[in-house]
């Protein structure tokens, strides 16, 4: 899950935009930022490695589902142990969790699902490198995407990014050079998906608590989870993969969290090139622990694609 957009104290945690709120910047605290970044980054660096063990014995479908099993447990834990549900009358403690739109987080969750089975599935189908290359183009599809979602202005520099993005992932891929197969299509796809899971994210936070959103999150994912699991004959875990499952529950929470509280001490322009360390640092795990080469012209790509989020977020107006 994305939810990368800061949050006004007392609007979308309880539901209730004040009039004439004044929004007011805390001063940018980077090191902090960047302390938060690397547990994110740690966070999704052993998530990769859970998701291909998993799959050796699971298909996607059972992965997403036992991950949402785990995280909706724990997502229960923090709800019964929140000030605001415990201060509650009874019938009025699970107020914290009614969304204000349910087709909208329907909607996003549906996104959401897909994108991260694609992304599972990526992980076992081309070099970790390649995808999480990838994967960082989900800010261009935002920017090519938010006029219809968002009903922001597309500008002709946003789309000179996007195509610079592009651009990027054609040296990613290399197509002509190498095969293009399933994994890159689907690492395509999963970083649509991420997009518009953060486009209705965004969406959903003007109303609705973060506790909210990761409720109906792990609930409706384990519900599509099982649900396409059994259509192909459900495995159960063996006790060598358990573990594993745990290590993805776990982790898909505490890398959206790190990256959230990130952006809640520094702006999106420090934070963004932070998260792209994960690249490297993704690829040197493919070499160490799956022998995967490693190639130039991913980096190179990279950087690119790096560029063109960059002129994204110059371009993007300051927030109020």
């Amino acid at each position: 899950m994305s939810e990368r957009d800061r949050i006004v104290p007392g609007t979308a945690q309880t539901g209730i935009t004040p009039k004439n709120t004044v929004h007011i910047e805390a001063p940018a605290q980077p090191l902090k930022a960047a302390l938060w970044m690397g547990g994110a980054i740690a966070s999704f660096v052993f998530m990769t490695i859970a998701g291909r063990a998993i799959q050796i014995e699971l298909n996607s479908f059972e992965l997403m589902f036992w991950r949402s099993v785990i995280g909706f447990w724990i997502v229960i834990a923090l709800i019964v142990t929140h000030p605001r549900f415990r201060n509650a009358l009874p019938g009025q403690r699970w107020q914290i969790i009614r969304p204000t739109n349910p087709a909208l987080h329907l909607t996003r969750n549906v996104f959401h699902f897909a994108g991260q089975n694609l992304w599972f599935y990526g992980i076992m189908m081309i070099p970790l490198s390649q995808l999480v290359a990838i994967e960082f183009t989900s800010p261009i599809w935002v920017a090519l995407l938010s006029p219809l979602v968002l009903a922001e202005r597309l500008t002709r520099r946003k789309l000179g990014a996007a195509m610079l993005g592009f651009a990027g992932v054609l040296l990613v891929a290399q197509p002509g050079l190498q095969p293009i197969n399933s994994g890159h299509i689907a690492g395509m796809l999963a970083a649509v998906g991420f997009a518009m899971n953060i486009m209705l994210t965004k969406r959903i936070m003007r109303h609705d608590a973060v506790l909210c959103v990761l409720f109906w999150m792990t609930l409706l994912q384990a519900l599509f989870g099982l649900i396409l699991s059994t259509l192909g004959g459900f495995t159960w875990p063996s006790t060598e993969v358990v573990p594993w499952l745990f290590v993805v529950g776990i982790t898909g929470l505490t890398a959206h969290f790190c990256l959230t509280t990130a952006l809640s001490v520094a702006p999106a322009t420090t934070v963004a090139p932070m998260e792209f360390a994960r690249l490297p640092i993704i690829a040197l795990v493919g070499v160490w622990v799956y022998a995967e080469a490693l190639d130039p012209w991913v980096f190179a790509g990279a950087v690119i694609i790096f560029s063109a989020n960059w002129i994204n977020t110059r371009n993007s107006a300051p927030a109020r």
